[in-house]
């Protein structure tokens, strides 16, 4: 009998891992070129490898301004063949319905193999807000304001989101720059909750795993009860009941998520249409 239970809990195991391991999507080769490989000097003299995706601009119009996304990518994606950060997203931003309906520019840095966005361990399940900015987040910032000085970039509607080691760089980004974005979208991440005064004024939407064994579930639960005890009223936190760690492709394939997002500016409450206080 103990030998028949065993059996069904590794079936169990096994099936689990499989479902965890397709989540890695194919390469898709014509989604790829359409994000132009490049590399950006920061003023510490960081070198950050990056994709960008630029607008696609109607005929003839000459006068748009485009919103600028930030996307950081997590751990396994991290290196110098400016390549892999693309490895969820590149069919994403890049989808024809999205290029169509929400014409951007998509800025994807790449951490090097021994940095992360936010230099903390993400097992725990607090951290305390680095003193200073991480090197590779410096650097993507930096290059977000030089995407963002173009003249036909929106800077009333910059947006980040980022999952995993992505997630804890997206609310880094936003705590220690609360009035730059216009919203974010941490996936799997984890935040200062001492900081999170800092936050309320951000329309903010944060995802979860509730059997995530990466990122303990309880850093999205724990930020987002801290943002509202402080009054904020612009966080939506959702929780998967049934899901690990690998939740991205759920998130970012719901197009819904993707319109919410691109439907924020900065200084103003989309749910009641008012201006915020800045």
């Amino acid at each position: 009998m103990k030998k028949i239970i065993l059996i069904l809990i590794m079936c169990a195991l096994s099936a689990t891992a499989s479902v965890e391991a397709q989540v890695q999507p194919k390469v898709d080769a014509a989604c790829r070129a359409k994000y132009a490989k490049l590399y950006f000097t920061d003023s510490l003299g960081t070198v950050l490898p990056y994709r960008l995706l630029t607008p696609e601009r109607n005929d003839g119009d000459t006068t748009g301004k485009y919103p600028v996304i930030l996307f950081l990518h997590g751990a396994g994606e991290r290196g110098g063949d400016n390549e892999a950060q693309l490895t969820y997203i590149d069919t994403v931003f890049a989808a024809p319905k999205f290029r169509r309906e929400h014409p951007c520019y998509v800025i994807v840095p790449q951490c090097a193999e021994e940095y992360r966005w936010c230099e903390t361990d993400w097992t725990r399940t607090w951290h305390t807000l680095p003193a200073k900015i991480s090197k590779y987040l410096h650097a993507a910032n930096s290059l977000l304001d030089s995407i963002a000085s173009l003249p036909d970039a929106d800077t009333m509607r910059l947006y980040v989101t980022g999952m995993s080691m992505g997630g804890y760089g997206t609310w880094d980004i936003i705590t220690r720059y609360p009035k730059k974005f216009a919203a974010a979208m941490p996936l799997c991440g984890g935040a200062d909750e001492k900081e999170a005064r800092r936050l309320v004024n951000i329309p903010i939407r944060t995802f979860h795993g509730t059997l995530d064994k990466a990122v303990p579930v309880c850093r999205s639960r724990n930020i987002t009860n801290a943002i509202k005890s402080q009054g904020g009223k612009m966080i939506e936190y959702t929780e998967y009941p049934k899901m690990g760690h690998f939740i991205w492709n759920k998130v970012y394939n719901d197009y819904e998520n993707l319109e919410w997002l691109m439907g924020q500016k900065r200084g103003i409450n989309k749910s009641t249409n008012q201006q915020i206080n800045k």
